[in-house]
This record gives C-alpha cells, structure tokens and sequence, in this order.
C-alpha cells in the first residue's frame, strides 16, 4: 500500500499573499486556537490553516479570569505540544504578557525561545503603534510576527474589561486610546513594522472593513464581523466546551461539552453496575 502523501505545510509568505486583491480570489483565512498535542491535530487534519497558541490558554485552560498570569514557559510547553501534531498548518505562538513590553532585548529574547524551543513558526504580539518598533527589529532578525490590534485582552485594566473598542471620535486634536482613528493608525504602523498579518479583535464591522482595505496585509477578524481576511476563533469556544464562560458573539457549532458530560455519567454507571464487559475487553 503506497504512504499518504504529507500535506504541504503552510508557510508564512502563503498567509501573506492570502489578500484578494492580491490572488483575485476570495480564500479567507481559517484559524483556530490550540493548546495541546490531540486537538492541534484534529483541527490540522481538518484543514484549518493557521493554529494559534494563544494566551487565552490562561482563561479557557487554567481557570484564570484574564490573560495576564500565562508565563512564557507556559506558552512555550504548550506551543511544543501543538507544534509536535501539526502537518499542514502555521503554527503561531502568542508572547504573553510582560514577555516582550518592557525592552527590546526581552522581546528578542522571548520570541526566540517560542520558535526555538516551542517550534512556533511566527508570534503574535499585541498593540499597534506603541509595539512597531519591537516588531520591525524581531522581523529583521527573520521572527515573523503576526500583529493584534483593536481589543487587546492584555489591556484589559486600561479599557475597563473586555469592550468593543473603535466607536469612539477623536476629541480636537487628540487621538484618543481606542478610538477608530488610532486602531487604524495602530493597523498601519504594524504593518509598516512588517508584520506579515493582523489580528482585528472586537471592532465594528464597519472600520475592521475599511482597515482591511486600507492594508496590503491580511486581516483575522474575531468579533469583528465577517469582512475581514479570514476568521479566528478559541477552538474550545467553538467546539461548545465552555458552556457560561463563551463571549456572546460566539455561536458554537457543536456542544461538546454536553457530549463529555453525558459520556462520564455513562461511564460512571457502568463503573457503579460493575459492567466489566465494558472495559475489560480482551484481544
């Protein structure tokens, strides 16, 4: 019997030019989150391009209530895990937070580490214009990155919780923080900065459309509408696995969790009945 040919893996300049204007085709993006070994390659085998290791593993993983206590050896144990399933998709690590925020030096460190050591095939890292110069310098040391703009869930103190940002005007002069003038002068430094794609989180539809035509790059959208690049999404949120802790604007395409609490409950009954025949099976 011939071997299964291995699928050819996507590599950061195939995100790059997933542009229509660029391909004359419409072929958005698909991404998902993942954090461990058995889902990274379910979601791989079917098909989904980009599989991001994100920090979110710190809320939908560990319990927490935010991103901000995931640690870099956090990030780059979980990376490993995925990076080990896949065959086809990119492989993108999130820098956590105060991992590459407070020197040059730290980011480069950082940002290695996850490629070297977690096998991540780019990063993302949150913030626009207040990060481009930490994104020009990983991408000249040849560390792709992948940007995040809009609503950052590491600057969830300074935006009061995890809100839509971009509705509000500038004020005179000022640009105000999470105004929709400064997410789309934030999009453009990124991508001035080089990165070779973007995160739109938690935008109105109409300025996530309007920054996507206004960049060369590819836009993800997650709670952003449905004009973006492509589309992202915690994995675990669509699968139906965090039953009260899913944000609103996701629509589960499965209840997964339900499934695991009823396979449980059977086996727990067969376990009280001492249905042997269950789970002692012989060759």
């Amino acid at each position: 019997m011939a071997a299964t040919a291995r699928p050819r893996a996507i590599t950061v300049p195939d995100v790059r030019v997933r542009k229509p204007s660029q391909r004359n085709t419409d072929d958005p993006l698909v991404a998902l989150t993942a954090y461990d070994f058995t889902i990274a390659r379910l979601l791989d085998r079917a098909g989904v391009d980009i599989l991001l290791v994100g920090d979110s593993l710190g809320m939908v993983v560990q319990g927490e209530s935010t991103t901000l206590p995931v640690t870099l050896e956090q990030m780059i144990y979980h990376t490993r895990c995925v990076a080990r399933a896949v065959e086809r998709a990119l492989v993108v690590a999130d820098m956590p937070f105060l991992s590459y925020q407070p020197s040059l030096e730290r980011a480069i460190d950082s940002a290695g580490r996850l490629l070297k050591e977690g096998g991540a095939a780019a990063v993302k890292l949150e913030g626009g214009a207040a990060v481009a110069d930490t994104i020009h310098r990983l991408v000249q040391l040849d560390i792709p990155v992948m940007a995040h703009v809009g609503m950052t869930p590491q600057s969830i103190h300074r935006m009061g919780g995890f809100k839509i940002q971009g509705k509000a005007q500038r004020q005179g002069a000022l640009v105000c923080a999470g105004s929709r003038e400064q997410i789309i002068d934030d999009a453009l430094a990124v991508e001035a900065a080089g990165a070779f794609s973007v995160v739109l989180e938690g935008v109105p539809p109409e300025l996530a459309a309007e920054i996507t035509m206004k960049l060369s790059i590819p836009t993800i959208g997650i709670a952003a509408g449905s004009v973006c690049d492509g589309e992202i999404l915690v994995s675990y949120d669509l699968l139906g696995l965090t039953h009260d802790r899913c944000p609103p604007f996701v629509q589960p395409y499965a209840q997964l969790g339900e499934s695991v609490i009823q396979v449980a409950e059977r086996f727990g009954q067969d376990v009280r009945a001492r249905a042997s025949n269950r789970f002692n099976k012989t060759a």
